[in-house]
């Protein structure tokens, strides 16, 4: 939706699209504490930039790191260590009252919701408008409803099923909440009806002035992952399989580079993207993101003055580094690299992580912090430490800066290697070392979504954010094929994403004969995160399979590693709580609860 794009540089807080929410959704995302004026439904043009509106939601968040995005509450990344005290749900002391990991995105999600439903349920009446467009711009709208109603249930449960536009501030306390199970089936029929409007279309191309708006494909990929959530696994199939006829396709248009290609300006609208939050190049908060800043390292230019503006407050954690495959299949083990790796506490094998010819004292520090110099190598550390990285699926490389690879940065003005050593020295001759914001410490960072050399030289970022995309649905129906007895059926979906990214394909040597349904599974799950890290949505699948606490809040590992922020050779930053079996659902929102007479979650009354 290129028009949406354009618009939204424009539209996003005017007043007569603004959709505030009264009572328990007393929100910050506009100016207005009820529906739209009725000057807006009686003139077409109005009427179809209110739809606009509408979408602007979907931005909030991504220009400001310090909410949390969801790739954190999953195992896969972690948090700056200065911001992570507000998450209350990753801390073990989550509240009801607790902003960032309770009220904020209830205000959000229904914030976008009353939009809508203004949409739905105005739109018809605008004179001067045809009825296929008319009815295109509701469907449109009932999508992106469906799509917060999706995570608001999988997040909260029980919650309050609003379809009425805001007359007042009172419209919100009658609420009537529905159980998870019983607000699927009201997502399902409204994402139905999408389904079955003829004036929704089934894609659009590239270049399409309405690029960007909700399709039919988008309607039938989130109605699929809906049923998934109901264990419905005949109509996920045949929903997913209602996306591919759509004319959805995996993007391989780049060859051997094509997974981390997809994630570039060029191929934003490729046929692979479904469903994704429309970009542009204005530093504004209702239209771009800010995933290069706070992903990024200070190897990013900034306008060519010489400052790297990448803040890199979201680390990957060296538990899900370690879980990607080696090239042929088989689960990387750090003893089959380094033999007796595992069995070193954290302090000691820091030695392998360090740069050839430390200085005496580069040396003596490593000696203090109890790294095992016993075992250091003077000329040949960097080449040990590489070989751990250097066979691996190939997605580890497009979507992690591991250590000693480098990354291609433009802090000169130009495009120039980085090279990530420690300790750190300096990011210019003659060593150009790889810089983040916290160069003490030895942290794994983003590749996906951070500009090279200088394609991007501020710390927004008009590349697209896909929310759901074909190799996602790929394995959502490789999962549904799977449960439901066709094993066969799900090796082929995984093995048409592997083959993209070059990875080994499934049932071509022993490392990856899948020995049956529960094999398959845990494949499924391993590949979602390789694949769509970075992505802010495998969270919401890790909460569908019940392996969230598990993954984000396990004590130990394989290699005696515990949970939480951690350097390459797991020593540990802070570390994560889980609360109790309350925590699967959030609090609701002390205030809807007393304002909007909800019945709060179990455990925290």
């Amino acid at each position: 939706m290129k028009n949406i794009k354009n618009l939204s540089k424009r539209l996003a807080l005017m007043a007569g699209l603004g959709l505030g929410c009264a009572g328990c959704v007393d929100m910050d995302l506009s100016p207005l504490d009820q529906g739209s004026s009725g000057a807006v439904w009686s003139d077409a043009t109005m009427a179809e930039q209110t739809v606009t509106g509408v979408y602007n939601v979907l931005y909030y968040g991504y220009n400001d790191a310090w909410l949390g995005w969801w790739d954190c509450w999953s195992y896969m990344m972690d948090l700056d260590a200065n911001w992570i005290g507000g998450f209350g749900a990753l801390l073990g002391n989550n509240t009801s009252s607790n902003d960032r990991c309770s009220t904020r995105w209830w205000r959000v999600y229904y914030g976008g919701i009353f939009r809508a439903n203004d949409v739905i349920q105005n739109m018809p009446n605008v004179p001067d408008m045809d009825e296929s467009t008319k009815s295109r711009l509701v469907s449109e709208a009932r999508f992106l409803r469906s799509w917060w109603y999706y995570r608001l249930n999988a997040l909260y449960g029980n919650i309050p099923y609003y379809t009425q536009a805001l007359e007042s501030t009172d419209d919100t306390k009658d609420a009537v909440q529905c159980t998870q199970d019983e607000m699927w089936d009201n997502i399902i029929a409204d994402l139905t009806l999408c389904i079955d409007d003829p004036n929704l279309p089934d894609k659009y191309a590239s270049g399409d002035s309405d690029y960007g708006h909700v399709t039919k494909g988008a309607a039938y990929a989130l109605r699929g992952l809906i049923y998934m959530w109901k264990e419905n696994w005949t109509a996920a199939i045949s929903d997913f399989q209602a996306v591919k006829d759509c004319g959805y396709a995996l993007y391989t248009g780049s060859g051997s580079e094509s997974y981390k290609q997809l994630f570039k300006l060029a191929n934003e609208q490729c046929d692979e993207m479904i469903f994704s939050i429309q970009c542009t190049d204005a530093d504004n908060g209702s239209s771009s993101h800010q995933k290069n800043h706070f992903y990024g390292s200070r190897c990013l230019p900034d306008d060519g003055s010489g400052v790297g503006l990448g803040w890199t407050n979201y680390i990957v954690n060296p538990r899900f580094v370690d879980s990607y495959e080696n090239a042929d299949g088989s689960p990387f083990n750090w003893d089959d690299y380094i033999p007796g790796y595992s069995s070193m506490t954290p302090a000691e094998r820091a030695v392998y992580f360090y740069r050839d010819n430390l200085t005496e004292s580069e040396y003596a520090n490593a000696e203090t912090n109890g790294a095992d110099m016993s075992k250091y190598l003077e000329t040949g550390n960097e080449a040990r430490i590489l070989q751990a990285y250097a066979n691996r699926d190939p997605r580890l490389a497009m979507s992690v800066v591991t250590p000693y690879s480098t990354y291609s940065g433009g802090i000169s003005g130009s495009a120039v290697d980085y090279t990530y050593r420690y300790p750190y020295r300096t990011l210019n001759a003659p060593t150009y070392d790889y810089a983040t914001d916290i160069t003490a410490m030895a942290y794994y960072t983003n590749r996906k979504f951070v500009g090279e050399g200088m394609e991007i030289i501020v710390n927004y970022s008009p590349v697209d954010l896909p929310l759901i995309r074909y190799g996602q649905v790929l394995l959502w129906w490789a999962e549904a094929l799977n449960e439901s007895g066709d094993l066969q059926g799900a090796i082929e979906k995984v093995n048409e994403v592997r083959s993209r990214a070059g990875a080994q394909l499934l049932n071509s040597n022993e490392p990856t004969t899948v020995t049956g349904a529960d094999d398959m599974r845990q494949r499924i799950m391993n590949e979602c995160h390789w694949e769509l890290v970075g992505e802010d949505v495998v969270f919401f699948d890790e909460l569908r399979w019940g392996t969230w606490k598990d993954l984000k809040f396990a004590t130990t590992d394989d290699n005696g590693a515990v949970n939480g922020m951690s350097q390459w050779w797991g020593k540990v930053t802070y570390s994560y709580n889980w609360g109790g079996d309350n925590y699967w659902l959030l609090p609701i929102p002390i205030n809807a609860v007393q304002i909007d007479h909800l019945k709060q979650n179990d455990g925290y009354n």
